[in-house]
């Protein structure tokens, strides 16, 4: 989903050098290493490339990740371990580390195993909020190699037919690599919105679309306010639900981590749990011949005739990389509540904030 950012005083613009370089500073300042630092940085400057600022993944994590810190649950260099490693399969235990590099490193454990047996998959649990699906799918696509990732989350989303919450938005990322062009790249919660976005219509005086969210009795409604409470409806209505009960099973039941209305809810141990997956199509078929025919399907996909002449038809991912290239161009929006936030913060932690 595309949104627009409309009321342009409530962001600033910075460029990426100046974010990324924050990042790297405040995530050392509240105790990760150079490696965790750089891998979160990574993926927030990612996160700010690709989205609205509304949807809460960019620098705004940099309160959530100091206050679970502080609190107990999120442990800076933890001793995460692997619990199983085989051929073509492996489980890290993340002892409470951080999510993003938590899954960095399930990721590129996927790489490694995929360009020995062609399939791989590695579970975590016992993690964190693991930042965008997309950034870790992308990982695989980076080396060649087809990358799917997914995670359960905190309750917010009803089984189809109620209103109490059991499940999460449990967001897929899955990446597939193109030659010598960006990657096709899905990246989606299974819900239909989250509550970040709830809160920017909110704060925008605007009527959200009816089909984002239930009030708590289960009324259909385009204030946002009334329906904060409430639960996230599912994509494509009781689909979407069945898709989060099952990423629910795989990423949260099979490794060992909380699943269901359990995950997030004891700040000391949050147990999130990730499931990577990583595929080389040269295991199926040589690869020039998968290039050849993942562009001809491209190709009939792109010559779809639009409906609105204004909108032509797109690749997953594709406006995501154009709006990367303009905000590497022209700046990255963060919104002034979020830099009045982190400049207090810096000023408390001991870090100097170019912002």
């Amino acid at each position: 989903m595309a949104y627009d950012i409309s009321k342009q005083e409530l962001v600033n613009l910075y460029e990426l050098e100046t974010l990324n370089d924050f990042a790297i500073d405040f995530m050392k300042a509240v105790g990760a290493t150079d490696e965790e630092a750089s891998i979160i940085a990574d993926g927030l400057m990612t996160a700010s490339q690709w989205w609205h600022p509304g949807q809460g993944q960019g620098l705004e994590k940099l309160f959530r990740y100091q206050r679970r810190i502080k609190g107990g649950g999120i442990i800076p260099n933890a001793p995460m371990e692997w619990i199983t490693d085989g051929p073509s399969y492996a489980l890290l235990d993340a002892a409470n580390g951080f999510g993003y590099v938590a899954a960095y490193r399930a990721m590129h454990r996927a790489i490694e195993k995929a360009k020995n047996t062609g399939v791989a998959m590695v579970g975590v649990r016992r993690s964190n909020h693991f930042g965008i699906a997309g950034y870790h799918a992308l990982q695989a696509a980076k080396q060649g190699l087809i990358g799917w990732s997914f995670t359960n989350a905190r309750a917010e989303m009803a089984p189809w037919g109620s209103t109490q919450v059991i499940l999460g938005t449990n967001p897929w990322g899955i990446a597939i690599p193109r030659k010598d062009t960006h990657a096709i790249v899905l990246d989606m919660a299974l819900t239909m919105s989250g509550k970040g976005m709830m809160r920017w219509y909110q704060q925008e005086g605007r009527d959200m679309p009816d089909n984002w969210a239930l009030t708590p009795d289960g009324r259909v409604t385009t204030d946002p306010a009334s329906a904060m409470d409430g639960p996230l409806l599912p994509i494509g209505e009781y689909k979407g639900y069945g898709l989060s009960l099952i990423t629910d099973v795989l990423s949260g039941v099979m490794t060992g981590a909380l699943f269901g209305q359990s995950v997030f809810q004891d700040e000391s141990n949050y147990n999130v749990g990730h499931m990577m997956l990583a595929v080389s199509p040269s295991a199926f078929m040589k690869q020039d011949e998968f290039d050849n025919r993942l562009e001809a399907l491209v190709d009939e996909i792109k010559s779809a005739p639009a409906i609105d002449a204004k909108r032509p038809v797109v690749l997953p991912g594709e406006i995501e990389f154009q709006r990367m290239s303009e905000r590497e161009r022209d700046g990255i929006p963060v919104s002034k509540e979020t830099v009045e936030g982190l400049r207090k913060l810096a000023a408390e932690i001991g870090v100097d904030c170019p912002l």
